[in-house]
């Protein structure tokens, strides 16, 4: 018993040691994650809503409909001719056209969320230049506060997917590599068993949080003011499940692949489709009802939905059950499955 513990110590120490020594290695682990997050936060950073872009065809009342839309802050009105007007909300360049005349018509592309937008505040403010006023007053409640931004929605999925990439990338791509250099030849020859193998992979990269997680948790909290309300300790026995999740879901992937070639192939059929399904970067409910029993199976859903729980609505453990129920069940059977169909050559 204390050999297989021997064994498995070294397996483990000695991953370790690789995984520091490789630059690619750490730079996808803390740096790319880390720009994502600088690079995202600046380009979606809170700031005063822009203007919505209109324009009025110059005819006759086109100058004083433009003069009523001007005294709105909200609302940038350009004279243009008919044709440069079209062609401006063909191309983009203003959400919505206003053509004077009786009756007054808008014309804009209703499947564009700015040309909505738009066209409510072009009525507005028109409405209110021929007189209409309000029925009742309101009162309005502004909320910027942390945990309804966008860096707030976006850090813990960069954690997520910054997971994923690690299991995948630094375990599945690193076993390939080490097969095409001739390396398992090597190992074949001592008595180590596959299973202490694999399983060194799967703990050094559990591990290897130790270090991954308060960087990435510390500079989302620090920089951008990411509230952390769930349990430091709950937060970090889910990123250890899912690191260990991956782990082996990149023993599965390499587990008969022969050349590099062929794994980055299998790695990114593996990760793509749950960048854009898993709502990483955007809500996963965007997609049709359909697909969502498909995209709540995806283990980095269950991640990133667990993560954001804990961390921006102060869950508890309980409470994501089914989250650490779906990360449990692709670990596991990953592993075994990799144990079964695993081959040294």
């Amino acid at each position: 018993m204390s050999e297989h513990r021997s064994a498995l110590t070294e397996l483990v120490l000695t991953r370790w040691r690789n995984f520091y020594r490789e630059p690619g290695v750490l730079f996808w682990s803390f740096g790319f994650p880390i720009v994502l997050a600088i690079a995202l936060g600046i380009a979606f950073r809170n700031r005063p809503a822009e203007p919505v872009l209109a324009a009025v065809e110059a005819v006759d009342g086109g100058a004083a409909i433009c003069d009523a839309l001007a005294d709105n802050p909200n609302v940038k009105c350009q004279l243009m001719s008919p044709e440069d007007a079209t062609r401006s909300l063909r191309t983009g360049k203003v959400a919505i056209v206003v053509v004077p005349g009786a009756p007054r018509s808008y014309r804009y592309d209703p499947t564009r969320a700015e040309s909505q937008l738009a066209r409510s505040v072009v009525d507005d403010q028109l409405q209110r230049a021929e007189g209409r006023e309000d029925r009742f007053p309101v009162v309005e409640a502004h909320v910027t506060e942390p945990g309804s931004r966008y860096i707030d929605f976006l850090i813990p999925g960069l954690i997520g997917s910054g997971l994923m990439q690690g299991g995948l990338w630094g375990v599945g791509y690193v076993i390939v590599d080490m097969r095409t250099r001739k390396l398992m030849k090597r190992l074949v020859a001592t008595p180590m068993k596959k299973r202490d193998f694999l399983l060194a992979f799967v703990i050094a990269r559990g591990l290897f949080l130790v270090v991954e997680l308060p960087v990435l948790i510390g500079f989302g909290s620090i920089v951008f003011g990411v509230p952390v309300h769930g349990s430091l300790l709950s937060i970090a026995l889910v990123c250890v499940l899912g690191s260990l999740t991956f782990a082996g879901l990149g023993l599965l992937v390499a587990s008969r692949a022969q050349n590099v070639q062929t794994v980055s192939g299998l790695i990114n059929l593996a990760t793509l489709p749950m960048f854009i399904l898993s709502g990483t970067f955007f809500s996963a409910s965007r997609f049709p009802d359909v697909i969502q029993p498909l995209v709540r199976l995806l283990p980095l859903t269950a991640l990133n939905d667990a993560l954001r729980a804990l961390m921006l609505d102060g869950a508890s453990l309980a409470a994501i059950g089914r989250e650490i129920a779906v990360l449990a069940v692709w670990g596991a059977g990953c592993f075994i499955l990799a144990l079964k169909l695993f081959r040294w050559r």
